[in-house]
């Protein structure tokens, strides 16, 4: 079995092959959702452990979340230059060697570093599933390929917080961070035996760093501005001096990108009305799903005084749901207008936000659950038809560079989530030192206030989703 070429392994395992593809790269997304939030429930302990406060262990949030964002550009010029095969193996025993190390981090400064780390290389990671799933599969079933990767995807989120609920009690903090490696450790295997052979690569071109170093500049010291707000009493040269080198690394990225050859950002994708659209829509879909994923057990634990376990377990009707509600959007996304069921969802989700942001101390464990699962419906309808109608209108060749930008533009509106309902709790109103659940209802209002203005740029996207049957039909 020494041939990996497409034709061999079409021939090998027949029209499976596909399927076994998808859950390849499957298990590196799975790894890296994993890592994103199963580290929440860790964070009291985390914070007891090493005496820092939130400000300081937001960092294992948002670092990993800042990194992700920042390497995702790079997809596309590793595909073109190493091909899915080798760039997906060298990306899982990278992340499983940093996952390791953070485990038996000493200081809190060495664990936020290897979260960064693992964030930078779980960047690289998650386009290359999105690639793969629109390269192999004609366009009449990439809704229903995208529904079927994300069943499993959607059950790091739902399975992490109670895995690590579970450690946290159990164990110790440090095995959260060990927990991806089998996961990585078992992609590895079954890149080696199901991904092919690149068929064809372009001719060898630069990488862009210097963009690259502009984007870092922007996200880095941007975040660190938001993070610093936090703490704001004496910070105002770190707060004001972040925000510029923000501004000026933002407006030197842009320009870089408008003259560069070959640039990390493919600014002539972003002037199609609809792919903007879906870019921007994917923003508002970052912010949710990763400020909602953060909130709710900090909201739970801090606010409701829930166990790490208990925080865990409420989430995982919410992932059950999704799970349900995935292959099925799947199907829809290929048949029906992308904008109506990404207007559907949207507006369930700000349903379920605000049924939190109105909850109080009285309302039991099954009523906060049904709210995250109403949530959770609202993101499996969105997600499918967000990639359809992102990618479905772009040519083969440009999907590379279009799968790195649609999850950058959602990445970047997790990492700006996160921190600005990490802001509003901490602005909040606090009880010997602890935000009330007055704070978090504010918190609650705002994500629900970001969604909902989604509903003005995702009305553009036309119907991407929906392929007349000639065309499918001549692509298979």
């Amino acid at each position: 079995m020494s041939d990996f070429s497409l034709q061999a392994l079409q021939a090998r395992y027949g029209a499976k092959w596909r399927w076994l593809a998808v859950g390849t790269v499957m298990l590196g997304t799975i790894a890296t959702v994993l890592s994103a939030t199963i580290i929440n429930v860790a964070l009291p302990d985390i914070m007891q452990h090493f005496g820092i406060r939130q400000g300081q262990a937001h960092w294992m949030v948002t670092g990993f979340i800042a990194a992700m964002t920042t390497t995702m550009l790079t997809t596309g010029w590793l595909l073109d230059h190493y091909g899915l095969r080798r760039s997906l193996a060298a990306a899982m025993f990278v992340f499983t060697l940093i996952a390791i190390a953070g485990g038996f981090a000493p200081t809190p400064e060495w664990l936020i570093a290897a979260r960064i780390g693992m964030g930078a290389v779980a960047g690289l990671m998650q386009p290359m599933a999105m690639y793969l799933v629109f390269r192999v599969f004609p366009r009449d079933m990439r809704g229903q390929a995208m529904g079927i990767y994300g069943v499993g995807v959607i059950l790091a989120p739902a399975l992490g917080p109670v895995i690590g609920g579970f450690i946290v009690d159990q164990l110790s903090w440090r095995y959260v961070m060990f927990a991806p490696a089998p996961v990585t450790l078992l992609g590895i295997y079954m890149v080696y035996r199901f991904l092919p052979w690149p068929v064809s690569r372009p001719a060898p071109y630069r990488f862009d760093f210097p963009g690259l170093a502009l984007l870092a500049l922007f996200i880095g010291p941007s975040l660190d501005a938001l993070n610093a707000l936090q703490h704001a009493d004496g910070q105002g040269l770190r707060i004001s001096l972040g925000a510029g080198v923000a501004i000026v690394a933002l407006i030197l990225f842009v320009l870089r990108q408008r003259h560069a050859k070959h640039p990390l950002l493919h600014l002539g994708l972003l002037q199609r009305p609809e792919f903007l659209s879906a870019c921007l829509g994917a923003m508002a879909l970052g912010l949710a799903l990763f400020g909602s994923t953060y909130l709710i057990p900090l909201f739970v634990q801090s606010a409701l005084h829930y166990s790490a376990t208990e925080a865990g377990l409420l989430m995982l009707p919410a992932g059950i749901a999704l799970g349900i509600t995935f292959p099925i959007a799947g199907r829809m996304a290929d048949r029906q207008p992308a904008r109506w069921m990404i207007m559907g969802g949207i507006l369930a989700f700000a349903l379920s936000t605000t049924l939190f942001a109105v909850s109080d101390m009285s309302l039991g464990f099954a009523w906060l659950a049904l709210w995250a699962v109403i949530g959770r419906v609202g993101l499996g309808l969105i997600m499918p038809a967000l990639s359809t109608g992102a990618l479905n209108p772009l040519d083969t060749d440009e999907l590379g560079y279009g799968s790195s930008i649609i999850n950058f533009t959602r990445q970047l509106g997790g990492a700006f989530g996160v921190n600005i309902v990490a802001l509003t709790i901490e602005y909040g109103d606090h009880v010997n030192g602890l935000p009330t659940i007055d704070a978090f209802h504010t918190a609650w209002w705002l994500v629900t206030a970001f969604v909902l203005i989604a509903l003005w740029p995702v009305r553009r996207i036309g119907l991407a989703g929906t392929i007349p049957a000639a065309a499918a039909s001549a692509e298979k």
